[in-house]
């Protein structure tokens, strides 16, 4: 599909994979909605690239309804859905005391990597059904983001993996369905990549982390997260799969 002059939306858009990914469908012709909770930083982003920064809960049915609601002033209406939102707070089922961990750090993870992805899509897939379909007989593109940790969570990643799988499992289901509307819908997994969820930890720990990937010996760039996008968007027959972006890294326990 054609990405210039398309409506796009990016939530989770104001930083990291998904901040590169706004700035790459922009520079591709898109009219990029920036679907943030971190208002400033989506409407800083947006001013710069051109788009629309929008303050946006993926957990809230109306708050992701008025972000889209933004998408559809583009020529073509809205065509693009990329869901980069999500939360890594790390947890253990067992404290150190051998207590139960409490059930809410499990809970807001599943709810906003898992649930937060369902809901975005399912309302952008509703208005991106109701488009005309393009010279190619199509409508659009949903690309939502799990993680290898869905295949090799570690130690400490019980509801982060737990929900990234979630991601996976729901992809080829939500392609069968939507290809009836000629909707295409691709998950990436990504691996350890230069995100604000990495940022804080020292250099050297970064620097270890890197030279844990195969090939190349570095964590991946966003940039490489949004090139990924660019072409599943351009390229017709992706679909209904999870493609991993790793350097070939399969995660050790621990």
């Amino acid at each position: 599909m054609e990405i210039k002059g398309t409506g796009a939306i990016v939530f989770g858009g104001a930083s990291g994979l998904g901040e590169a990914t706004a700035r790459r469908l922009a520079a591709e012709g898109a009219h990029v909605v920036v679907a943030d909770l971190a208002e400033d930083r989506a409407e800083a982003l947006a001013t710069e690239i051109g788009g629309i920064g929008v303050k946006t809960d993926v957990l809230d049915e109306s708050s992701v309804a008025d972000a889209i609601e933004r998408a559809k002033e583009a020529p073509r209406g809205l065509r693009i859905s990329v869901v980069c939102a999500g939360l890594g707070t790390p947890a253990k089922l067992l404290g150190r005391d051998g207590s139960a961990t409490p059930f809410a750090k499990f809970e807001s993870v599943i709810k906003v990597n898992l649930l937060g992805t369902l809901n975005a899509q399912r309302l952008a897939a509703a208005e991106i059904a109701a488009q005309d379909p393009d010279d190619d007989g199509e409508r659009g593109v949903l690309v939502q983001t799990a993680s290898i940790a869905a295949y090799e969570g570690q130690i400490g990643q019980v509801a982060y993996a737990a929900s990234k799988g979630g991601v996976v499992g729901l992809t080829l289901p939500i392609a069968r369905e939507l290809a009836a509307h000629a909707i295409r819908v691709v998950t990436i997994a990504p691996g350890l990549f230069e995100t604000p969820m990495l940022a804080g930890l020292p250099q050297a720990a970064q620097d270890a982390l890197g030279g844990s990937v195969p090939y190349p010996a570095r964590l991946g760039r966003p940039t490489e997260y949004a090139d990924l996008v660019e072409h599943i968007v351009t390229n017709r027959m992706l679909n209904g799969e999870t493609v991993r972006l790793d350097g070939a890294l399969r995660m050790a326990p621990r």
